[in-house]
């Protein structure tokens, strides 16, 4: 039995915690809110007509994700939105969300819009594999 001499009061590694898991409260009272996440992909007349490309519709082939969430009676100055390459993190003073997603993705250059008309803020996001430049250039 060997003790870390760095920070002998460590009991997990960073590797061992899984991210996100700092904003996983399960005490918070607030409500989850309606979402649906879809996937959306780049494609041009030589993919539509031609079927040049690799691309197939599944979603392997799809560039981007879509998070769409309803937030009724919700203003766009009470929206809090974090997002970290494979969470989203969602907070309003009536519902809370915290989405594992499915793929890394690009933390630095989403885009969020809220529509409030329809009383949803949908978030687009930038999809990260490492072999795409590779499979799709």
């Amino acid at each position: 039995f060997q003790v870390n001499s760095e920070n002998s009061k460590t009991i997990w590694n960073t590797e061992e915690v899984p991210e996100g898991s700092e904003y996983d409260d399960t005490w918070d009272p607030r409500e989850q809110p309606e979402y649906q996440i879809l996937f959306k992909q780049r494609v041009g007349t030589e993919d539509v007509f031609f079927g040049m490309s690799r691309k197939d519709p599944s979603t392997a082939c799809c560039e981007d994700i879509v998070i769409k969430i309803k937030l009724p009676e919700t203003k766009n100055s009470d929206i809090t939105l974090d997002i970290q390459d494979k969470v989203l993190d969602l907070r309003t003073p009536k519902k809370k969300l915290l989405l594992h997603l499915p793929y890394c993705v690009d933390s630095k250059n989403g885009k969020a819009c809220f529509l409030s008309e329809e009383e949803t803020l949908e978030v687009t996001l930038r999809v990260l594999r490492e072999f795409d430049f590779i499979n799709f250039s």
